[in-house]
């Protein structure tokens, strides 16, 4: 965990430039970290980004507490992670096994606020292990369907072509990070699911 050090240094300084406390968290891998639009797309929301780099959930387990502390009673969260895991080679049990360990962290401090969990996308890159990705999302998604605190955000779907496909335009060159486009899905996904549990949350300007 050592080589995250700088990133979570970065995040931990995060809070002290917001001007207001934070209602929603997004917290997880460098799909999080790289949506420099992150604050603008989810304003109402009153968002704080807390991911950082490289960001397995094994990651996000292990430095939660740290993190987590300049915080103090957020409405909800949003998570991604688990890609990296798959990537580094780790089954899809041992993604969910972490997912659990990390809902049990948030609980534990900030009791049962919702939890989204937004499915691991389908990239080009990493096509070699889309057997694995559909196992994990899958596992996932049926974890968050025992709690009425957790909800699967799938964004699958609308990321693949007519062919099953990751759609290239929603990649940046490297085939794995969001390019703009990409990003525009996921804020009306997201926005559309957080807006769907807590309908009662009237929109600001």
């Amino acid at each position: 965990m050592v080589w995250y050090e700088e990133e979570v240094q970065r995040v931990e300084k995060e809070r002290s430039a917001l001007n207001y406390e934070p209602d929603t968290i997004f917290y997880g891998s460098s799909s999080f970290t790289l949506w420099t639009g992150l604050y603008q797309d989810f304003a109402e929301l009153k968002p704080i980004n807390l991911g950082f780099g490289g960001s397995t959930l094994a990651a996000c387990v292990w430095f939660f507490e740290r993190i987590m502390t300049t915080v103090t009673a957020p409405t909800r969260m949003v998570i991604y992670a688990g890609d990296n895991d798959l990537g580094d080679g780790r089954h899809p049990t041992e993604v969910l096994l972490f997912y659990r360990q990390l809902i049990a962290l948030i609980r534990g401090r900030f009791g049962e606020i919702p939890c989204f969990f937004v499915s691991i996308k389908p990239s080009l890159q990493r096509w070699d292990i889309i057997t694995s990705i559909r196992a994990a999302n899958e596992l996932i998604r049926e974890e968050t369907e025992k709690d009425p605190h957790q909800h699967y955000i799938d964004i699958f779907p609308l990321m693949v072509n007519y062919q099953g496909y990751p759609r290239k335009s929603l990649f940046e060159a490297d085939g794995l990070h969001l390019s703009a486009d990409g990003y525009a899905i996921w804020k009306k996904v997201i926005s559309e699911n957080i807006y769907a549990v807590n309908g009662a949350l009237q929109k600001t300007s």
